[in-house]
């Protein structure tokens, strides 16, 4: 299990911050946990057998392994253990939480 440390995205202040989202000023820093794909999805199929994943949407961070591919958000579901961030491109599986702790994947 590896962890990565998310430095802030420079922000123009003059910006306001979207309506409902929840903005952390005194835990800014984020840090992705990788974890191991079969701890969090359940692999039913032979290993060859695609799964069907649905993703909720792509979030602003990059995948600290490939560096340039978007994550995307996968919610529990069917096959999923866990809420998770999933780099399509390496198919890596990160857990989000601040530097205090408190997760950045709870609604």
């Amino acid at each position: 299990m590896s962890q990565h440390l998310l430095e802030p995205e420079a922000r123009e202040h003059h910006h306001h911050a979207a309506p409902g989202r929840r903005h952390h000023p005194d835990d800014e820093q984020l840090i992705l946990t990788e974890f191991d794909p079969d701890k969090v999805i359940d692999h039913l199929e032979p290993e060859e057998s695609a799964i069907d994943l649905i993703t909720f949407g792509t979030v602003r961070e990059t995948c600290p392994k490939c560096q340039h591919a978007h994550l995307k958000l996968v919610l529990r579901q069917r096959r999923v253990r866990l809420a998770h961030l999933f780099c399509a491109d390496c198919l890596s599986c990160f857990d989000a939480h601040y530097s205090n702790g408190k997760s950045a994947l709870t609604i």
